[in-house]
């Protein structure tokens, strides 16, 4: 397996067990740990509602992808974590779709209890690796 690193993206919260990403040959599936609204410059929780949480979110998915040659076209299946999934889900979605436009991954949204540093939404992903 080939570990993937960015500094475009947060590093493991406070030194937790985990990587962002692992590839797995052949044609290399990469497994995207989930990405909660971290600002990888400031390594801070961004403050927002869920909209501006999701942009974050997917930016950092988006950098670990990039790390990886890849894009958003790449990936084949997303999971989504809401704490609020009644009154966050339509925000999120909407964040969500301008990143997967054309032929969207496979996804399942989850309302949770909470999540890492009390943020309202994670994404975690599984994205197929072009050829090199």
């Amino acid at each position: 397996m080939r570990i993937i690193r960015t500094e475009a993206a947060p590093a493991p919260v406070a030194g937790a067990p985990y990587n962002q990403a692992v590839a797995v040959p052949p044609g290399e599936t990469l497994f995207i740990s989930g990405q909660v609204p971290v600002d990888p410059a400031t390594g801070a929780l961004v403050e927002g509602d869920v909209a501006v949480q999701t942009r974050r979110v997917l930016d950092n998915l988006l950098a670990i992808l990039e790390a990886a040659g890849a894009g958003p076209g790449h990936v084949v299946k997303c999971t989504c974590f809401l704490v609020d999934i009644a009154g966050d889900f339509p925000a999120m979605n909407a964040v969500y779709g301008e990143v997967f436009t054309a032929d969207p991954p496979a996804r399942s949204t989850i309302g949770v209890a909470a999540l890492p540093l009390g943020a309202r939404v994670e994404i975690e992903a599984v994205a197929v690796l072009p050829a090199a």
